[in-house]
């Protein structure tokens, strides 16, 4: 199992979420964050004084498959999130040593198909 974890522009989040069903993902996490790369915030003009914006709104998805299905979702997230300029986010995928669902305790890959 693989969790996959990728921080995008929340105005992406509905393209995402909807790309991902697509392909038969049915359950996401989703965080409101602020954080900067290379994109280092803006500047913003408000009555005439000059603000630097150093965080930037963003949105964090976490999803947990199973090993075979992490080329679509990747490819899914990268698809529906790019825009082309900087400042798209990033994906992160690490390993998932087990999965518990509590309502029933089933374990495994079992707990998250």
């Amino acid at each position: 199992m693989k969790r996959v974890e990728a921080i995008i522009r929340p105005f992406k989040l509905e393209a995402v979420k909807e790309s991902l069903a697509a392909i038969g993902i049915q359950g996401l996490t989703v965080t409101e964050v602020k954080g900067f790369g290379r994109q280092k915030g803006h500047r913003e003009l408000y009555r005439a004084a000059e603000y630097v914006i150093e965080f930037l709104p963003k949105v964090r998805l976490e999803v947990v498959i199973l090993d075979g299905k992490l080329d679509a979702v990747v490819e899914a997230i990268s698809r529906a999130a790019s825009t082309g300029q900087i400042g798209d986010g990033k994906i992160f995928v690490s390993p998932v040593e087990e999965a518990i669902r509590i309502r029933t305790g089933e374990f495994g890959d079992v707990a998250i198909d």
